[in-house]
C-alpha cells in the first residue's frame, strides 16, 4: 500500500481564480480591505497582550487610486510581514495566516474581530490585476520585504526600503477591469462592502473649515484644510451595548443604513448575544402596507462588520424578512466567497433566537404600553400573523400580544374575546362563533345586522387573514369563525326566539320554485328564511367554507399553493317580505320574473357582484320601472 500527499499543480491555478473564486469580481476590494483590517486587529491585540513592544496609535487603511498609472493601492498601518511570512503565508495558495494567529492566542484573540478563514481572499486580486505587488514590513525589527507576480506560478521578492511597518497591496488593473479605477466605483463598493467596518478607511481627502478666529475682520475669508476623507464608521450602533444607545441613535442608525428611507421606524429590537454562540444586531420594523408585496433583502448580514449578502434567508425566520436592519455574526458558516450559507445547525439555532427575542420584545412593548402598541398595530399586523402561519414557535408565543381588532375600532386578544362573547355567540352545537367581516364599506349591511342584534364583530383584513383563521381553528375545535355575510346572522348564531314565517309550507315551495327557476345555476344556491319584516327581502352569502378556500387561492401563490375555486353563492329569499308576497301574487310569469331579477340585481349591486353586462342592463330595467 502507497500513502503520501497530494500535490494540486499551481500552474493554471491564477485563471482559474480569476473566473471561478468569486462569482462577483468587485468582491476583491471586500477581501482586500478586510485582510487588511485583520493585520491591524493582529497589532492591536499584540500590543493589549504586551507581545508586541510598539506604539498601537490610531491606525487607518487607505484605498488609493492612480488612474495614469493603471494603479490601486491598498495600504494598511497593520502588524506587517518580514520575508519568511510572505513566503508562508502568500506563496502557499489556502494557507491562512488568520487562522493561524486565531490558533496560536485562541483563548485571548476570540473576540478580536479578525476575519479571515481561508487564506485566498488576497488571491482575489488576480481576477482584476494582470500584476500584484506587495511592499510590506513587519512590527519585528526585520527588513522590508517586496513580492511581485503577474499571475504566473513566478514570483520575485526582494528586500525593500519601506520604513514604516504594515502592508502596501498594489494591484496593476487589467485592461478589462479598468472600471475599478473610476473613483465613484470605488466608492460605491467601499460604501457596500466597507462601510462599518471597525478601522477608519481613508479614500481621497476633503476640504474643511478652520475656525473663524475671534479678533477677525468683518471682510474675513474662511480658510480651509485638507482632512483625511474617512468613508466607513467604526462603530456602528449594533457594535454597542444597548444601555448606551438612546432612541435617538437608533433612529440615526436607521437612517445611515437606509438614508433614501424617509418614514421612521416603528420600533427597534436590539440582538446582542454571545453563547451559545456569538450574534448582533438591530432589526427595525417599518411601517408596512397591508398586502403580500413587500420589498424583503433589507435586512444586512455581516461578519465582524464586514457586509456578506443581503440575502438573509435559513438565517432570519421568513417572516421577519420583511423588516429592515443588521445581523452580524462570526458564527455564520460561509463558504470562500463569504456569498452562501451552507448547512449548518448554528444557523438554525440563530433563527430560532431571532424568533424568540422578536416575541419576547412585542410581548414587552404590549404589556408596557397597550395604547401605543395597539396604534401601531395595522402597520405591524402582516408581519405577526404571517409569523404564526410560518413559524411554530412564534405561534406558541404569539398569543400574548396577538390583536384582533373589531369594527368599532377597539383591540381584543383572542382570551378577552372569548371571555366577551361566550354566552351570547354560539352555535347549535355549542362552538364559539367569531363573528369578523373583511370590509367595513363592503360588508355594512352584514355588520349592522349583526351589531344591532348586540353580537361583536372583528375586522379582519389583511391578504391571509383565511389561512390564520384556518389554522385558529384548528388550534381550538371548540371555535369558528364565520364572516358576517357567509350566512343570516340568525343561522349562524343558536336563538332562543325563532321568527316564524307568514308564509304556508305551500307558499314557500311555491316561492322557492319561481325563485330558482331565474336565477343563475349553479352560480346561486337558493334559501328561503323567516327574517324580521324589516330585514332585507333577498340577501346574498357566500358559504364560510368556499369563500375561504377562495380567498385561500387568491394568497397562494407560492406561499400557499392552492389552485382557483368557483364561484358559488347563497341567494337568502326573506319569507316575511313584503317582496315574497309580491311575487307570489304577481299576474304572471313575466311580472314575476321582473321583480325577481331586479331583487337579485339589488342584492349583487349591495355586494359589488353586479358588473358589465348586467349592471348596463339593471340600470334600463331600474329606469324603466320609474317610468311605468
Amino acid at each position: 500500500m502507497t500513502t503520501g500527499k497530494i500535490n494540486v499543480s499551481v500552474e493554471n491555478i491564477f485563471p482559474l481564480i480569476k473566473k471561478f473564486l468569486y462569482s462577483d469580481h468587485e468582491i476583491f476590494l471586500r477581501e482586500l480591505v478586510s485582510n487588511a483590517t485583520d493585520a491591524t486587529l493582529k497589532l492591536k491585540h499584540l500590543t493589549s497582550i504586551g507581545e508586541a513592544s510598539v506604539e498601537y496609535g490610531q491606525p487607518k487603511i487607505e484605498v488609493k487610486i492612480d488612474k495614469e498609472g493603471k494603479k490601486l493601492h491598498i495600504i494598511d498601518e497593520g502588524i506587517g510581514m518580514t520575508a519568511e511570512e510572505v513566503e508562508r503565508y502568500i506563496n502557499q495558495v489556502a494557507f491562512s495566516g488568520a487562522e493561524e494567529f486565531l490558533d496560536k492566542y485562541k483563548d485571548s484573540a476570540k473576540d478580536t474581530g479578525i476575519i479571515g478563514h481561508f487564506g485566498l481572499g488576497f488571491y482575489s486580486a488576480f481576477m482584476v490585476a494582470d500584476k500584484v505587488e506587495i511592499i510590506t514590513k513587519s512590527y519585528k525589527d526585520e527588513p522590508a520585504a517586496h513580492w511581485t507576480c503577474d499571475g504566473s506560478p513566478e514570483f520575485t521578492l526582494v528586500a525593500a526600503d519601506k520604513q514604516t511597518r504594515g502592508t502596501e497591496i498594489i494591484l496593476h488593473i487589467a485592461e478589462d477591469s479598468v472600471e475599478f479605477l473610476e473613483e465613484s466605483k470605488i466608492k460605491g463598493l467601499l460604501n457596500k462592502y466597507n462601510k462599518f467596518m471597525p478601522i477608519p478607511i481613508k479614500f481621497g481627502t476633503r476640504k474643511e473649515a478652520l475656525p473663524k478666529p475671534e479678533d477677525a475682520p468683518e471682510d474675513y475669508q474662511t480658510e480651509y484644510q485638507e482632512v483625511d476623507n474617512i468613508v466607513n464608521n467604526p462603530t456602528p450602533a449594533w457594535t454597542k451595548q444597548p444601555a448606551d444607545l438612546t432612541d435617538e441613535d437608533y433612529k440615526n442608525f436607521y437612517r445611515e443604513l437606509y438614508p433614501m428611507q424617509f418614514d421612521e421606524p416603528l420600533f427597534n429590537i436590539h440582538l446582542n448575544v454571545d453563547y451559545p454562540f456569538n450574534l448582533t444586531g438591530i432589526l427595525y420594523f417599518p411601517k408596512l402596507a397591508a398586502d403580500l408585496q413587500i420589498q424583503k433583502d433589507k435586512i444586512q448580514l455581516y461578519q465582524n462588520q464586514v457586509f456578506v449578502t443581503d440575502n438573509v434567508e435559513g438565517i432570519v425566520p421568513e417572516f421577519l424578512t420583511m423588516l429592515k436592519g443588521v445581523i452580524d455574526s462570526p458564527d455564520i458558516p460561509l463558504n470562500v466567497s463569504r456569498s452562501y450559507l451552507q448547512a449548518d445547525g448554528n444557523v438554525k439555532k440563530i433563527s430560532n433566537y431571532i424568533t424568540r427575542k422578536v416575541a419576547d420584545k412585542l410581548k414587552s412593548l404590549f404589556t408596557e404600553n397597550r395604547e401605543d402598541f395597539e396604534k401601531k398595530w395595522n402597520d405591524i399586523k402582516i408581519v405577526l400573523e404571517y409569523g404564526m402561519l410560518s413559524e411554530p414557535k412564534f405561534y406558541e408565543k404569539a398569543g400574548a400580544f396577538m390583536l384582533y381588532p373589531t369594527v368599532n375600532d377597539t383591540f381584543l386578544t383572542l382570551d378577552e374575546l372569548k371571555e366577551k362573547i361566550k354566552d351570547a355567540q354560539t352555535d347549535k352545537d355549542g362552538k364559539l362563533v367569531v363573528l369578523y367581516a373583511a370590509n367595513k364599506d363592503a360588508q355594512h349591511q352584514y355588520i349592522e345586522a349583526a351589531t344591532a342584534k348586540g353580537y361583536e364583530v372583528l375586522l379582519l383584513d389583511s391578504p391571509i387573514v383565511a389561512h390564520l383563521i384556518q389554522k385558529l381553528e384548528s388550534d381550538n375545535e371548540n371555535r369558528s369563525f364565520v364572516r358576517v355575510d357567509a350566512d343570516h346572522i340568525d343561522n349562524l348564531i343558536k336563538k332562543d326566539d325563532a321568527v316564524i314565517s307568514k308564509l304556508s309550507d305551500e307558499q314557500q315551495e311555491k316561492l322557492k320554485t319561481v325563485v330558482e327557476e331565474i336565477v343563475p345555476k349553479p352560480t346561486y344556491t337558493v334559501q328561503l328564511e323567516a327574517m324580521d319584516s324589516s330585514a332585507a327581502p333577498f340577501i346574498i352569502t357566500q358559504p364560510e367554507f368556499m369563500r375561504r378556500m377562495k380567498e385561500m387561492s387568491a394568497t397562494g401563490g407560492g406561499m400557499f399553493g392552492m389552485g382557483s375555486m368557483p364561484e358559488m353563492y347563497n341567494l337568502v329569499v326573506n319569507t316575511n317580505s313584503d317582496l315574497a308576497e309580491r311575487i307570489l301574487n304577481a299576474a304572471d310569469n313575466d311580472a314575476q320574473s321582473k321583480l325577481v331579477k331586479q331583487a337579485l340585481d339589488l342584492a349583487k349591486l349591495s355586494q359589488n357582484l353586479l358588473k358589465g353586462e348586467e349592471l348596463t342592463a339593471f340600470v334600463k330595467r331600474s329606469f324603466e320601472l320609474i317610468k311605468s
